[in-house]
């Protein structure tokens, strides 16, 4: 079954139990899976539907921090759970070690000399961690690694 039917069934299975919040963060993602259809005029894949989620949950989390910052920690629960709903649609994350080796093998597939090379490796390792890494995260360890190199 795909992302896009597991979604379908899990809102079902929502209404059913009468679930309202994970009901809502469910409609919230179909709703940008359909955006995404309409403005594009594509039938979305389990790639793009990946990348739409791992936007909803970056959002979330700036949310979150935003928030808690002001000291509205209600908000900051919803914004939570609804992180933790839509983590679940992610696949296993990688664990920092298996990250830095991805990062160690993009910057010698890439020939990197040093940090002006940054594009190259990000190029590399972006299809290949997607959805499974925190990009940020990732952007430093390249970062690092070819700043070590210079």
């Amino acid at each position: 079954m795909g992302l896009k039917e597991q979604i379908t069934e899990d809102m079902k299975a929502a209404m059913r139990a009468k679930d309202s919040a994970r009901l809502g963060t469910i409609r919230l993602l179909t709703a940008a899976m359909k955006q995404k259809e309409v403005d594009e005029r594509i039938e979305l894949n389990d790639t793009h539907i990946l990348a739409i989620i791992e936007k909803m949950i970056k959002q979330r989390r700036d949310s979150i921090s935003q928030f808690e910052a002001g000291g509205r920690q209600d908000l900051a629960d919803k914004e939570k759970d609804e992180l933790d709903v839509l983590s679940g649609y992610m696949p296993a994350a990688l664990s920092e070690a298996e990250v830095q080796a991805e990062v160690t093998a993009a910057v010698q597939a890439s020939g990197a000399a040093g940090p002006q090379d940054m594009g190259k490796v990000m190029a590399i390792l972006k299809p290949k961690l997607a959805g499974r890494a925190d990009m940020t995260a990732v952007s430093a360890l390249v970062k690092a690694a070819l700043t070590k190199k210079s």
